[in-house]
Formats: structure tokens, sequence, C-alpha cells
């Protein structure tokens, strides 16, 4: 059955990828809104060959949609959710704003597809980013064999922090060929020939918000709130896809070998594992690509037998964002 769609924020880097994936993946549209700020207002964007005008995003812009996708803020999302599934839709929710909220569930849907059947609030969250590109290989790994604990570093692009921060890095760069000085404006310290801590606020534990993100969400996401998750989560200079070396501890024996059968049939998992060759997932592999490449699959030979550890690399804007909202829009 075909349904009325919405996207908000539609003029952004992940408003613009759900367009791009509504269409690439046939999805069956009735109608779409494109909604935007203000200054967006009365320009245009195509959508399967015809011109769609972008409307201002108001609390009365959801008459008569069934699926909203929400590529907005936080603050933003919560003032435009509740009127939209007031107005009788379905909110697919890419910001942070109703991750950890009970009433919400949060889902991937190579893991947990059955958690969208039950959403009080009218609202399914979508998860973080780094979270998503970690969770689509060791979900499978955990189903056979528990996972106890996951420690992970994340190497983050540029693209997480939207067409703002894309855009300084290629201005860096360009700055820096031609000898120029350059200020960082959307990120608190320059990314090209550099790297640092996630931008996001550090809490009390000293441990920042994205880094909180991917423990709590992993928890609910996998239904298991005692797991142990911590993650070490840093920007780097690559404009497009997050990279994430992970480490994680079974509860029985489980060889590489044992791994890498199971991730060559996982959904959503391309691997790519040349130890001959040195090869292994690179941004420039995973950019533009729906689905998280793996490799590096090795025994932690600190937690010999019951260690594993992997090197992963998935489209932040894609899977990590846009991809896996519209993947929740057609569970519906």
């Amino acid at each position: 059955m075909a349904k009325n769609v919405a996207v908000v924020g539609v003029t952004g880097v992940v408003g613009q990828e759900m367009l791009n994936c509504l269409e690439k993946r046939n999805f069956p549209v009735g109608s779409i809104k494109a909604l935007a700020s203000s200054r967006s207002a009365g320009k245009t964007i195509t959508f399967k060959g015809k011109t769609l005008t972008i409307e201002e995003a108001t609390t009365k812009s959801f008459e008569g949609v069934d699926i909203a996708l929400m590529a907005v803020e936080a603050d933003q999302s919560m003032e435009f959710s509740p009127a939209a599934v007031k107005a009788g839709a379905v909110v697919v929710d890419n910001s942070s704003a109703y991750r950890m909220d009970p009433e919400c569930p949060l889902v991937v849907p190579e893991i947990n597809p059955e958690a969208a059947k039950s959403r009080p609030k009218g609202i399914i969250a979508n998860p973080n980013c780094s979270t998503i590109i970690m969770n689509v290989p060791v979900w499978p790994l955990h189903q056979v064999n528990p996972v106890k604990r996951i420690i992970a570093a994340t190497y983050q692009a540029a693209s997480g922090a939207g067409r703002p921060a894309m855009e300084e890095l290629e201005a860096n760069a360009r700055a820096w060929a031609e000898g120029r000085p350059f200020e960082p404006k959307v990120f608190p310290y320059p990314l090209f020939m550099n790297l640092f801590s996630h931008n996001s606020s550090l809490v009390d534990n000293g441990y920042n918000g994205e880094e909180v993100k991917m423990t709590n969400e992993t928890r609910k996401i996998f239904g298991a709130p005692e797991m142990m998750v911590a993650a070490t989560c840093v920007r780097v200079p690559v404009l497009r896809a997050h990279s994430e070396a992970i480490t994680l501890e079974f509860t029985n024996p489980m060889s590489p070998e044992e791994a890498r059968a199971i991730l060559e049939k996982a959904p959503g998992v391309t691997v790519l594992d040349d130890r001959a060759a040195n090869r292994s997932p690179q941004p420039a592999d995973a950019a533009g690509q729906d689905n998280v490449f793996v490799g590096r699959i090795r025994e932690d030979i600190s937690n010999p037998g019951r260690g594993l550890m992997l090197f992963v690399a998935g489209d932040q804007i894609l899977k990590g964002a846009a991809l896996n909202a519209v993947q929740i829009a057609e569970l519906l």
C-alpha cells in the first residue's frame, strides 16, 4: 500500500539521502512532502524525476502524512514529532531525542525489527551512526555466541557533523594546499592534518556524548542491559564513512574462521579481509555503499579463545542514518 511520506530536514545531507533511498529502494510513496527551515522554503528538489517545492516545516505540516522521517536536530524533533503523531503519522526520528525513551523503540532492522511493532508514542528512534555501524556486524556473532564485552575505538568522518563540516574539511584542504592559514568554524579544532576526541560534550566520568550513546544504545538494541560496552570516539580527516576498531569478548570460545563464516552470511555485512594482500575495510570502500564492511578478523591475543578483534567501515550518511531510517519505514 502506498504511503504518504514527509521528510523533515530535506536539505541536509541525511534528508537528501533519505529521498535518494526512498527512490532507489522503490519505496511505495503515494505523495511526498519536502520540509525544511524557512530559509529553504520555496526552493525545489527532485524526486523520481519530478520537482518538489520545499515547504517550511511547522507543527501543522503533517496532515495526511503516514510516515514522517525526521532528519533534524533533537530540539526540532521534540517540536515536530509529537505534532506529526497527533496528525496520524508514524515518526522515524534520526535525532537523539527519543533513543533512550523506554516508550520509543530503538531499531536496526537487521537486529530487532520486531521492536518497531510496539510504539506507544508513535515514534521509532534511529540509533546513532557509530552504534549502527558497530552493531550490524556484532549482532550475528552475538546470536551464535553471546558477547560479554565490547571495546570500540571509532574513526569518525566529517559527514557525522553534516554538510558544513564536510565543506570545512574540503576548504581546509584547499587552504593547506595553497599555503593559506585556516581556522575551524564548525569544529573546535582544525580537522585537516589532525584528529581529536569527538566534539560532543564530556560527562562527569570523562566520556564524551558519542561514547555514552554507543554504550547505552547498544544495550537497548541488544536487550542486554548488563553488557559491558566502552568506546573511544575520535574525529578524523575523512570526508565520508566512519571506521571502527572493535574488540569482543565472548561467553564461549570462537575462532576467527567461525566468525568469518558467520559474517559472510550476515545481512547488511560485506567481508573484506585479504590477509595476503593486507587488504581490509577503508572509508573509501564504504562511502556510498549500503553494507557495513568488516575485516581484520583475528584473535585477541590478550584474551585467547574468547576474544576477537575486527575492523569495520560504514557509510555514516547511509546505513548510519538515512538508509536505516528508510529500512525502518519499510517495516511499517
